[in-house]
């Protein structure tokens, strides 16, 4: 069930849908009681009541997480099936009651491993936190061996296909989808792999995207996003006003490839974030370039800076470069916006006005020690 949203290219007014996306419920009828996993976007309300019109009973409305993009038609699933039951964590019940007011009497609430019997189906709730919230549970559909896994393994892909019939681009879509949600709990998720590889899984339904029916393949790929080690990469995010700092940024670029590194460089005037936010789960060093805008860093160069603090990718080494008129305090300032990344600070580069001679060489100094720090971790 659900609903499949082609046209929407921005995601809660944050993240860019390039494919659009799927909000994906399912519905399960066993032999004596019938589940709703999930719901919907509010958005999307009359196509999902619509898809109830021949449902006679729900016995219980599963929720696996709060967010409003699946659990945002709960109250009027409710309003149709009033002795309905919601199930969910503890701490999911406080937050529905909070975002969609709820009542109290309507929830059942579920421990770790608790199992909830359909009569001949089986369902086991297994609790995965910060997947991407701290309320987050998968479902477990045992005879079926069929794992319900609201956003984890999700990608946002608009498509008429119900199940993956091009890995390559959905395994693109749901690294874009992990960098941009799940890459701050990596180590938490490392942790809820491991509490899923005793079961035997043979099909996973995410709540966006297509279904997995070759679980192994986004399984393979979480566990190469969560626990693989930095590339011979540098992401390299830059705005540029008069040139000058553009000039430093193409001088790096060939400095740093003809030394043997990959780079990634976004232009911050127009870059799709959802790129620049995949590229830092793989960068081994992370240098931003701006020029200097009322004695600071650009606001752009600002916003990738907050962002990567914010989604704590797994790069260890970080520098500056970037043009001044007269003066400000960018190095600080950028230096001062990124507490949670655990990476060593190489020297930053910056130059008055147009770059010469001494920043070149300056840049290139700079290409040498990244290729340096690279080779003594092993990532060349």
């Amino acid at each position: 069930m659900g609903s499949v949203d082609w046209d929407s290219r921005l995601f809660d007014s944050l993240v860019p849908l390039p494919d659009g996306t799927s909000y994906n419920a399912y519905l399960i009828e066993g032999s004596e009681k019938t589940v709703l996993l999930d719901t919907d976007e509010p958005h999307m309300a009359k196509e999902f009541m619509a898809q109830l019109e021949g449902v006679s009973k729900i016995d219980y409305i599963v929720s696996q997480h709060a967010e409003q993009d699946h659990s945002g038609i709960i109250s009027q699933v409710l309003e149709k099936y009033p002795e309905a039951k919601v199930v969910c964590t503890p701490k999911a019940k406080g937050m529905l009651i909070d975002l969609l007011k709820i009542p109290e009497e309507f929830f059942i609430t579920v421990e770790d491993g608790e199992r909830l019997a359909l009569g001949d189906k089986t369902l086991k709730f297994i609790y995965t936190p910060w997947v991407h919230w701290p309320e987050t549970m998968v479902s477990y559909l045992e005879e079926d061996k069929i794992l319900f896994s609201c956003d984890f393994f999700g990608s946002h892909i608009a498509t008429s296909d119900l199940f993956v019939t091009d890995e390559g681009r959905v395994y693109e879509a749901a690294k874009r989808y992990f960098a941009e949600i799940m890459m701050p709990f990596r180590k938490v998720i490392q942790k809820n792999l491991e509490k899923l590889a005793p079961y035997d899984i043979e099909m996973i339904a995410p709540g966006h995207g297509q279904i997995f029916p070759r679980p192994k393949f986004i399984i393979d790929a979480y566990h190469e996003w969560t626990m693989g080690t930095p590339q011979n990469m540098v992401v390299l995010p830059h705005v540029s006003m008069h040139e000058s700092t553009q000039r430093m940024v193409d001088h790096l670029v060939a400095a740093l490839v003809e030394r043997g590194v990959r780079v990634q460089p976004f232009n911050l005037a127009v870059t799709d974030i959802g790129k620049l936010a995949m590229s830092l789960i793989d960068a081994a060093t992370i240098v931003v370039a701006t020029p200097t805008v009322l004695a600071g860093p650009h606001p752009y160069a600002a916003y990738a800076t907050f962002l990567a603090n914010a989604l704590r990718p797994n790069a260890k080494f970080l520098s500056i470069i970037g043009s001044y008129g007269w003066g400000g305090k960018t190095v600080e300032m950028l230096a001062g916006m990124i507490p949670n990344l655990k990476v060593e600070i190489i020297d930053p580069v910056l130059c008055k006005g147009v770059p010469r001679e001494d920043t070149l060489s300056a840049l290139n100094d700079l290409a040498d020690t990244i290729v340096k720090k690279h080779k003594e971790n092993g990532f060349i």
